[in-house]
């Protein structure tokens, strides 16, 4: 009861009165205690004329203390900066001391007073000495106390390097949380078992169960930049199954004013666990192509959308024209723009597969750039209803490219997918078709610009399977897999729609750009780290259920078809997919011809229709198998 009623009184900073008192105390000790020195603790001097020379050293202490301020530093929070503010307020006192000696022996104002310079010196490291040790003193205490009272965590930091020392220096500071550092991990060999303040380096790869238990250790804090993704997952993996928390440091470019604080280190995040450094794109040709333009963005109140329209605006468009069917999730959008005080957009609540609708809109705003995002995207839905699949993916596509030919729009960027490559689903197939469709019209002709990019899944995305996992989470289980070696790529929404500006500036019309993903990741493996990053346990706490693969899905995702092949840019990240050669003009004529029949044909000779324009679309699981069957068995025939 004593501790918490001592913490609570220090957690109110102590007073700069009190501090003042104290100090002004300990100069009265110290300058005793130097007479004493001076005479061999014999204590033969005047004690009468020591006491009358008491109140002059206090009053030359108050000036000093004042003209310093060491006084008014938080005593629980000394270092180094409030010493020497000590060290210089005594200094100044002893200056005092001596000049006023020096006048009144000049001056003769108080014949018989004076004070000896031995005195004068050992005042003066005593003082030092008892001031500045009795602050340090005092923080001890208020650690011990404040260690007693809450409760210790135990953490890891890995990273014994710079960036390592500054995360520990910044728990050091931080006095809102009682960590107690155990221990720095690191790979380098040279390091292991060396000391950094009292406090050893170990290998991550000796870490146990044993060794965690031993020691009560609750984080693991990442403090190195440099770490390869691979080996981040490799280490999560293993303290997560160790049921300890895993937290991260962030980029030096998002430290507050240079400076890293403790609340700056965060939990791990499911997409700092793709297996892949993160891909960054910094390209200042994309400020001069869409700078002061009009920009239009369809789809612009989706996931993919709302982003390309958040980082156009850091690029200063003249309009940014904003087209979703969405009313709800636009006017979001919308009033995010206006809280942030921007106001050279616009916000419509359009269709693209409205052609008269999109053609008022051309007319109106004279957009210069289209990037195209809006399409229906869910593969299990759109299996069920082809006819919408291909009116908005097919249809909307086509309206959208046909105007901005017509309009004589700059360029033209269309947001696909991996699912368009040998496609398994209506979905897939309508993206494909899509981009067929597009690379017909570039091929017809070189006014607008037409560019293609193709990328897997986008983490956190409306209906992805992260949101998904999180309420299942949120609801208490099982977390729900369609298949346990299903895999994907997998991309932040951030590096997405950075892919599409950078789209925008790149080639020469007809490209299909894809991203080197590194390697695609379990479904599975991912659903087992949410489950550990919420602090839970696989599968004590939440199970995870394996449901079938659904009509439509793939069990591996591809982002080149067959016969397709790479060829490199100038970012070694992103790649242009080389097509196999198609006769533009069938294909073009059997699109359009598709489009006719939409109102007038049922959805298994939609699909029909679609696998004559897309060969290589094989459904799998799906109710249009049998078209396939169909096929092979003519043949065989």
């Amino acid at each position: 009861m004593l501790r918490i009623l001592f913490l609570r009184t220090v957690n109110k900073y102590a007073s700069k009165w009190l501090v003042l008192a104290i100090d002004l105390f300990l100069v009265c000790v110290s300058f005793f205690f130097a007479y004493a020195i001076r005479y061999n603790a014999s204590f033969e001097f005047d004690l009468q004329h020591l006491l009358l020379q008491i109140p002059f050293v206090l009053v030359l202490a108050c000036i000093a203390f004042a003209l310093v301020g060491s006084y008014k530093g938080i005593v629980r929070h000394t270092g180094t900066k409030d010493a020497f503010n000590v060290f210089l307020g005594i200094s100044i006192h002893t200056i005092f001391i001596g000049f006023a000696l020096l006048v009144n022996g000049l001056l003769a104002i108080f014949p018989t007073f004076s004070i000896p310079i031995s005195i004068i010196i050992i005042h003066f490291l005593l003082a030092n000495f008892m001031m500045i040790i009795s602050r340090f003193i005092f923080k001890a205490m208020f650690e011990l106390v404040n260690t007693q009272v809450k409760t210790i965590t135990n953490i890891l930091i890995y990273g014994a390097g710079d960036s390592g020392m500054i995360t520990y220096a910044a728990i050091n500071r931080d006095r809102k949380n009682n960590y107690e550092i155990i221990g720095f991990l690191d790979d380098n060999p040279n390091k292991v078992n060396k000391k950094i303040d009292r406090i050893k380096i170990y290998n991550p790869d000796k870490i146990d169960a044993e060794f965690i238990e031993k020691h009560d250790i609750k984080e693991v804090i990442f403090s190195m930049p440099r770490l390869r993704s691979g080996r981040l997952l490799e280490l999560t993996d293993k303290f997560l199954e160790l049921n300890v928390k895993v937290k991260t440091v962030p980029t030096l470019t998002k430290w507050i004013e240079g400076d890293l604080q403790a609340n700056q280190i965060k939990n791990v995040n499911i997409d700092d666990l793709l297996d892949r450094d993160q891909i960054e794109i910094v390209n200042p040709i994309v400020m001069s192509k869409v700078s002061g333009k009009v920009l239009l963005v369809t789809g612009a109140a989706g996931s993919i959308g709302s982003e390309i329209a958040r980082q156009l605006t850091a690029y200063n468009p003249k309009k940014l024209i904003l087209v979703d069917q969405s009313e709800s999730a636009l006017y979001d959008l919308q009033q995010e723009f206006v809280q942030l005080g921007l106001s050279n957009f616009v916000a419509l609540v359009s269709d693209v597969r409205d052609l008269k609708r999109m053609e008022r809109i051309f007319i109106k705003y004279q957009p210069e750039q289209v990037f195209h995002a809006a399409a229906y995207k869910h593969v299990p839905l759109m299996e069920k209803t082809p006819y919408e699949a291909i009116k908005i993916n097919i249809m909307g596509t086509k309206h959208m490219a046909d105007l901005s030919i017509q309009f004589g729009i700059e360029r033209f960027v269309m947001v696909s997918t991996d699912k368009a490559v040998n496609p398994t689903n209506v979905m897939g197939a309508t993206k494909r078709i899509a981009e067929l469709y597009i690379s017909c019209l570039s091929h017809a002709q070189s006014n607008t610009k037409f560019t293609i990019t193709r990328f897997g899944n986008v983490l956190g995305s409306n209906g992805s399977v992260i949101p998904l996992f999180k309420k299942q989470i949120e609801k208490g289980g099982p977390l729900t897999v369609t298949h346990k070696e299903i895999t994907r790529y997998f991309m932040t929404i951030p590096e997405a729609c950075s892919l599409v500006l950078e789209a925008g500036t790149m080639g020469k019309g007809g490209e299909i750009y894809i991203f080197d993903m590194g390697k695609s990741v379990k479904i599975f493996d991912i659903a087992k780290r949410m489950i550990y990053l919420s602090g839970l346990k696989y599968p004590g706490d939440i199970d995870i259920k394996i449901t079938g693969l659904r009509p439509g899905e793939k069990l591996y995702e591809e982002l080149l078809a067959d016969g397709e092949n790479t060829t490199k840019t100038y970012h070694e990240k992103i790649l242009i997919a080389k097509t196999n050669q198609i006769d533009f003009v069938v294909t073009k004529g059997k699109i359009e011809d598709i489009l006719l029949e939409l109102p007038s044909v049922n959805n298994k000779k939609l699909v029909s229709l679609m696998k004559e324009i897309v060969p290589e679309y094989i459904s799998k699981n799906s109710e249009f198998e049998e078209l396939d069957h169909e096929v092979s068995n003519e043949l065989m025939n």
